[in-house]
């Protein structure tokens, strides 16, 4: 098995591309070993000394990293890691709690801007090992949730301001304004 990484924009952060499937739907964010138990590789990466937040994709772990510790001697035990879990056909999630249903309530304009999202801004979210996930639709304010790399990014507001929201204000003119939650 032969396991890529990529940088992402947060340099705290590295993507992990074991070349295979690793959520079949959704994602799954985990912000400390204690969040972990429902992924058996997630908390296996958090007995690793210096990982900090984990990040499950479709095809991608994002590792994001503590201050103290570097990546030339993380990233060979987050490697070691991720393989052994693979190699051993051990489930990356023993739930799927995250797997998002439709709301049958969602009106015409919060509907055109998860569409929005969903097409035009996590396929690139993701390549820079990140999601990013609709919370509400409020007075015209769009509030979104960046995970994986992107949170804590730095360049994460500059998304959400010149990307995201000149897209969105775009498309949906009702939409005034992106905010972070």
């Amino acid at each position: 098995m032969f396991i890529q990484t990529e940088e992402t924009p947060n340099p705290a952060t590295l993507k992990f591309l074991p070349g295979r499937v690793v959520m079949e739907r959704g994602t799954a964010d985990f912000d400390g070993a204690e969040k972990a138990a429902r992924s058996p590789l997630a908390e296996s990466l958090f007995r690793i000394d210096g990982v900090a937040r984990i990040f499950l994709g479709s095809d991608f772990i994002t590792v994001t990293k503590t201050d103290e510790k570097d990546w030339p001697v993380l990233k060979p035990q987050i490697l070691g890691l991720i393989m052994e879990h693979f190699s051993s056909n051990r489930p990356v999630i023993l739930s799927d709690d995250s797997a998002a249903a439709a709301d049958d309530e969602d009106d015409e304009i919060v509907a055109q801007i998860k569409e929005l999202l969903e097409t035009r801004v996590r396929p690139a979210v993701a390549q820079d090992g990140g999601d990013i996930i609709f919370h509400a639709f409020e007075d015209g304010v769009v509030y979104l949730h960046m995970q994986g790399s992107c949170s804590g990014c730095p360049s994460s507001t500059a998304t959400l301001k010149m990307g995201i929201e000149n897209m969105l204000r775009h498309y949906v003119p009702e939409v005034i304004e992106v905010r972070p939650v």
